[in-house]
């Protein structure tokens, strides 16, 4: 399944309903929302708070991305508030798979991260245990960069990591500089899952969205490798 998830980070964060009420109506299955902590990151974000007066605006899957150190303290936190997928990155974390498991024991997605710099083999043993992958495609904390090309060879290899473990149902979701440019490139290697947040939210939200799901749907059901 092809999966539009809208980065709040890009939103106008005077207007938060109003944004996530555009890309609901227009068809976006998800709603991305980038946490940051100013030490794993150097940026500060949004935390628990945001994420749980928004909740009520919107029955959409909260797909919460954790760039923080030590995650698993707050796990439980923001299963409260509303999370439906918690993705924590490789390096933030000294106990990975307790990380892990301790999100699926909560009752929600587990899902695991890398920054663009990481090789791919240093999330290879927890791929089991997690539902999505995500792959970075700009440095993390800061929204509106652009897109790093070789993620394009990063999202094929966790592609084939996958396939050769019988994994095809783990979900591969790419953050970072996609725009209807290149949103082609990265479906063909292997993502169903797309983060975008300038890209959707600048000017009209809900034709933005409009336009990333007619592509998408071109590659609904197609087996790609």
């Amino acid at each position: 399944m092809m999966i539009l998830s809208p980065s709040l980070l890009a939103a106008d964060f005077k207007n938060l309903e109003k944004d996530i009420k555009a890309v609901d109506v227009a068809g976006a299955e998800y709603i991305h929302l980038d946490v940051m902590d100013g030490s794993f990151v150097p940026s500060f974000s949004f935390g628990n708070p945001v994420i749980k007066s928004i909740r009520e605006c919107t029955d959409k899957v909260f797909d919460v991305h954790l760039m923080i150190d030590e995650p698993v303290r707050y796990i439980e936190e923001f299963v409260r508030c509303g999370a439906d997928i918690i993705t924590v990155h490789v390096e933030a974390c000294q106990d990975v798979a307790a990380t892990l498991k301790k999100i699926r024991e909560c009752g929600v997605k587990p899902a695991i991260t890398l920054n663009p710099e990481t090789p791919v083999k240093a999330i290879e043993p927890y791929l089991s245990m997690v539902d999505m992958v995500l792959v970075m495609s700009v440095h993390p904390g800061f929204g509106g960069q652009k897109f790093i090309p070789e993620s394009i060879d990063k999202v094929k290899e966790v592609k084939k990591l996958l396939t050769d473990k019988g994994l095809e149902n783990v979900d591969i979701e790419i953050d970072g500089g996609i725009n209807i440019g290149n949103l082609a490139s990265v479906l063909e290697a292997g993502v169903n899952v797309v983060v975008a947040g300038s890209a959707v939210f600048k000017d009209d939200a809900a034709e933005n969205v409009r336009k990333f799901k007619g592509i998408m749907s071109l590659y609904e059901g197609i087996k790609l490798c």
